[in-house]
């Protein structure tokens, strides 16, 4: 069955966008066709951010307090239903009816078409150097390559590389069109196409580029590194995880400092992509877990910086105690989920401890926690055997990420190995909710009304 899906959201929620910039038949500088107007279209940086905000809401990061304000809140709200849903790994996130729409696989898939735009079109495109035109064509590589690693760490299985070539993927469209079957490929082909498109494109691409919404070589290096580390394949994470750094390794220090650059300027991040909704506002801010809280400490500074009680947020939220993510309020601006250093640093750190190297994956944890305390609260990070060594690394990277995506990656990827299983459990609405290594709801399903209209598009279990 050839799918027409496209033709109702990307083509009507994208493509009118990407015609804004590329179609433009006035007396004015911009004409159609000519190099210079798809800058113009992927400089809409907007447009290249979107990213899942399922995953954070699923993870152990998140808390509520059943019969709480906020629990009352979200509880009775068919447009916030997604949010306890999500919280209670429920099968189905968006029933088909009024609000239920996942505006995260949509904006992703608008992400894609706009990549498939420039790549297709750039070739052929006039005025502006040959060099104009690769480099046009690499960034949306980069954009287009993340949006499926994204999209693989949400919507379908941890990548296993036994079973890789027969679990399924998510739809590749990597074709401007709005017909085409939307038949899931293999995982093991969306993670050679994410790979594809990433080393097709570093030669193209700019060492540095002005703001962090546009790709760079540091950009393709992070996404390289990232996306092998959730393969698994550490030598290779470890690889890129170097070259990225060589590039940019600049870390903020929270010991000295209160106040943080604008995402697009910020010096830790690779590439800015943000969880669809941007800042969290009541009843969808996030209440943090007790695990999360005691693992951060109050002398780390991610704990003073990132974390409010609730008055910050809303009076009424008070009777459920605890913490909340603040990190968004800062620069009342949605928080990274892109690539950065201090994941660059960690997955060095990964690579060494699970290589037996103990003193040198310690070595790089602790250059980032001596970045996360005052000095006279800071305690560098020991171990004695490299098991130690490694939950040293994963409990720093939940400290480092918590809310912004990773966590709920690392779950997902470390749930098959002895020393990091564990069951989850939840209680919402006086019903308590499992999540145990083996349970099919690490993995999201794919939005039933997108199922519905393009019945060769199998579903999750």
């Amino acid at each position: 069955m050839k799918s027409k899906y496209f033709l109702l959201v990307l083509l009507a929620a994208g493509m009118s966008s990407c015609r804004k910039y590329v179609d433009i038949k006035t007396q004015g500088t911009l004409v159609p066709k000519e190099t210079s107007n798809y800058r113009y279209l992927l400089n809409n940086t907007s447009a290249y951010e979107q990213g899942p905000k399922l995953d954070d809401i699923a993870s152990d990061d998140v808390q509520m307090v059943d019969g709480s304000s906020q629990f009352k809140a979200l509880n009775g709200s068919d447009y916030y239903g997604w949010l306890p849903k999500a919280y209670v790994w429920n099968p189905v996130i968006y029933p088909i009816g009024p609000y239920q729409t996942d505006d995260a696989w949509n904006g992703m898939y608008n992400t894609i078409l706009y990549c498939n735009t420039v790549i297709e079109e750039v070739p052929t495109s006039t005025g502006g150097t040959a060099a104009d035109r690769a480099e046009l064509i690499a960034e949306a590589k980069v954009h287009r390559a993340d949006t499926y690693l994204m999209l693989m760490n949400t919507y379908a299985k941890p990548y296993n590389a036994a079973t890789a070539g027969t679990d399924l993927g998510v739809p590749l469209v990597l074709i401007e069109t709005t017909q085409q079957s939307l038949a899931r490929p293999s995982a093991q082909s969306v993670y050679t196409q994410i790979i594809t498109d990433l080393n097709q494109a570093l030669p193209n691409l700019l060492t540095q580029q002005n703001f962090n919404t546009i790709p760079s070589k540091a950009s393709a290096y992070g996404e390289l590194a990232r996306c092998y580390l959730y393969m698994n394949d550490y030598a290779n994470a470890n690889k890129y995880a170097d070259s990225a750094l060589l590039t940019r390794s600049t870390l903020n220090d929270y010991s000295v400092s209160s106040t943080f650059p604008l995402r697009k300027s910020d010096p830790e991040i690779l590439l800015s992509k943000v969880a669809v909704g941007g800042v969290g506002y009541a009843p969808t801010i996030m209440r943090l877990s007790n695990d999360l809280l005691n693992l951060l400490g109050t002398t780390d500074q991610r704990y003073v910086l990132f974390t409010k009680d609730a008055q910050t947020f809303a009076a009424s939220y008070s009777d459920a105690g605890g913490r909340f993510f603040s990190r968004d309020r800062i620069n009342n601006e949605a928080r990274n989920i892109g690539p950065n250093v201090p994941e660059m640093l960690l997955i060095k750190a990964e690579y060494y401890a699970r290589n037996n190297d103990i003193t040198n994956a310690l070595l790089w944890v602790n250059k980032l926690r001596q970045k996360r305390f005052k000095p006279a609260d800071y305690t560098p990070a020991t171990a004695n055997t490299p098991a130690d060594a490694l939950k040293n690394v994963i409990d720093e990277r939940h400290r480092e990420f918590f809310c912004r995506m990773l966590r709920w990656w690392d779950m997902r990827r470390l749930k098959s190995e002895p020393a990091f299983q564990k069951n989850y459990t939840r209680v919402f609405g006086g019903v308590t909710y499992t999540l145990d290594p083996s349970s099919n709801r690490y993995v999201f399903q794919i939005p039933p009304y997108q199922v519905q209209l393009n019945p060769e598009m199998q579903q999750n279990p």
